[in-house]
């Protein structure tokens, strides 16, 4: 059950839902995207054996910024033996865009979580991909008493664009940010082949092991376009929820 809840625009909590393994709570930005001033800030806890699921209704779009810019703080706790997983819709920076992003996520060594960041270039149709002012996502993650992972993304649209074009992934190109954490994750023979064999076609995949217990791993993805970045994602948690059954859990979007 969902213990206590507290939100102020410009967040709205829709009703949870329980599907028999995972408590599903959208995230709603009633306003149109962010737009210059705006500061966010979120802090989601994990009780003890419980097992939750925060995903999005849709793309959030960072606007245009004449001046300023916007900042999104997120924090996440995952108690003993308990399980998140964050699963938002992509993020979309429009032209002249500047937005950061600061991420926590504090795990006890018996926890399990799933963690993704989604980007996309920007509105193709309108022809302005990649180009944002400044787009930041700086994550920290640790486990116990121990540090895991911290790292920065701060590159300009060009740098990525040129990165997308190395991958032949093409002018709509979407960009994926995984982190996993779990003691399954160990048999490895069950899941990594196949996420092996996802990599080509456009799509490019990378699997990095982090230090520390229990097992973690970074996940790189570049795919072609949105589509494909949302289906290979579903089809990489479907692989994965051989270790880790909860991401087996669908989002209840319509």
């Amino acid at each position: 059950m969902l213990g206590r809840q507290s939100f102020c625009a410009p967040y709205h909590l829709s009703k949870p839902y329980w599907d028999g393994q995972v408590l599903i709570v959208q995230v709603v930005n009633p306003t149109a995207g962010i737009l210059s001033g705006d500061t966010l800030r979120s802090d989601i806890t994990v009780g003890p054996e419980a097992a939750l699921l925060v995903t999005t209704p849709s793309a959030t779009r960072i606007f245009q910024m004449d001046i300023g810019s916007a900042e999104s703080r997120q924090r996440f706790e995952v108690q003993r033996r308990g399980w998140l997983d964050v699963l938002p819709e992509p993020l979309v920076p429009h032209r002249g865009s500047s937005f950061r992003q600061v991420t926590e996520i504090q795990a006890a060594i018996d926890a399990e979580f799933f963690y993704a960041d989604l980007l996309l270039p920007g509105r193709i149709a309108r022809g302005e991909t990649w180009a944002w002012s400044r787009f930041c996502l700086e994550l920290r993650i640790q486990i116990a008493d121990e540090l895991i992972l911290r790292e920065r993304f701060d590159q300009s649209g060009a740098e990525l664009k040129a990165l997308a074009q190395l991958a032949g992934s093409g002018e709509g190109a979407g960009f994926c940010n995984v982190v996993m954490a779990s003691p399954h994750l160990e048999k490895e023979d069950l899941w990594r082949p196949a996420v092996a064999a996802l990599h080509g076609s456009g799509v490019w995949i990378g699997v990095s092991r982090l230090r520390g217990k229990p097992v973690s791993y970074s996940l790189k993805l570049v795919a072609p376009d949105g589509d494909v970045l949302r289906r290979t994602l579903r089809e990489l948690r479907r692989i994965l929820s051989v270790a880790m059954p909860r991401l087996a859990s669908e989002t209840r979007k319509m």
